[in-house]
């Protein structure tokens, strides 16, 4: 499945969407990556460390997220059973990026709801996590991050219903890689305290046209599942 309707690879797709949804990320998992950075002992906060530690903390919660789509996409393998069952999952799935969409440029926090199915399960991570802190070698780092990635996240929801439309889990696992890609720029970027990048990102002109624009790959994809609806 093509999640965007277009000839876009779906992992490049997946990717840009995840660069789309950096203003969310920095809006909702940037005060973690501060927590993170300032738990560090002051005497370790040398670039070189803390660029190993930013690192790992992503990988753990990049992994975390392959994990979540390689399992969801297993589930899918036992729904799409059926040509209509397909077409379902992938209008869902179009659906789940518009409500990504209108999250992102905060015009509708319709997602917020999802995210409290979330944390239910996040009550007993968190705990955890907070017992490898503060973080001072990088498989701790790791090992936090990939906690971390169990963060309730509407933005990461609506992504695994991709992964729940391939029904393939290997395909879902490397589309929630892809996506965790997306993310990295701009988690690194308030990791570093680079302030410009961070702004830009949140700006909300920004947020708006990256709104736009995933509204209109997902109209797409429901404008091509039109002619198998109409039989």
């Amino acid at each position: 499945m093509n999640p965007t309707g277009f000839d876009l690879p779906p992992l490049l797709a997946a990717f840009v969407f995840g660069l789309m949804g950096g203003a969310h990320c920095i809006g909702m998992c940037g005060g973690i990556m501060s927590a993170l950075t300032f738990a560090v002992p002051p005497s370790m906060r040398h670039p070189a460390r803390m660029g190993g530690l930013l690192i790992s903390y992503n990988a753990g919660r990049i992994l975390s997220y392959m994990v979540a789509g390689a399992s969801v996409a297993a589930l899918g393998t036992l729904i799409s059973l059926s040509p209509n069952a397909r077409i379902a999952l992938q209008a869902f799935a179009a659906v789940m990026l518009i409500l990504m969409a209108l999250y992102i440029a905060n015009w509708w926090k319709g997602l917020l709801k999802v995210e409290a199915v979330g944390r239910y399960l996040w009550r007993y991570i968190e705990p955890v996590g907070r017992r490898l802190m503060p973080v001072v070698h990088l498989p701790q780092a790791f090992a936090l991050g990939a906690l971390w990635g169990w963060l309730p996240c509407g933005l990461v929801y609506s992504m695994l219903a991709w992964s729940l439309a391939i029904a393939d889990p290997i395909d879902g696992a490397l589309l929630m890689g892809a996506f965790g890609l997306g993310t990295l720029p701009a988690l690194l970027a308030t990791g570093l305290a680079a302030q410009q990048l961070s702004h830009l990102i949140r700006h909300p002109a920004t947020r708006s046209i990256a709104a736009l624009s995933i509204i209109g790959f997902a109209l797409w994809q429901l404008w091509s599942l039109a002619p198998y609806t109409a039989h």
